[in-house]
């Protein structure tokens, strides 16, 4: 298990294998969770509306939205 070393200015290096692992890339943002002496380090999570953008596109036709729309 690779080490990391702090910067003057507070920063670190991912390592290679970490990076890989995580499946994540220069400029990807990561989540840090602090949890008494414990912290990790995870991929951000894709937010919901993003995940979900373009999911039912073609699923309904127009009319079937009128007619369920009358129906309300």
């Amino acid at each position: 298990m690779p080490a990391v070393k702090l910067s003057s200015k507070n920063q670190m290096v991912l390592p290679r294998e970490a990076r890989e692992a995580m499946h994540v890339k220069s400029g990807d943002e990561l989540l840090v969770v602090v949890k008494g002496n414990t912290t990790v380090i995870l991929p951000m999570p894709e937010s919901h509306t993003r995940a979900l953008a373009g999911r039912g596109k073609g699923l309904y036709s127009k009319d079937y939205l009128k007619k369920e729309r009358r129906s309300w």
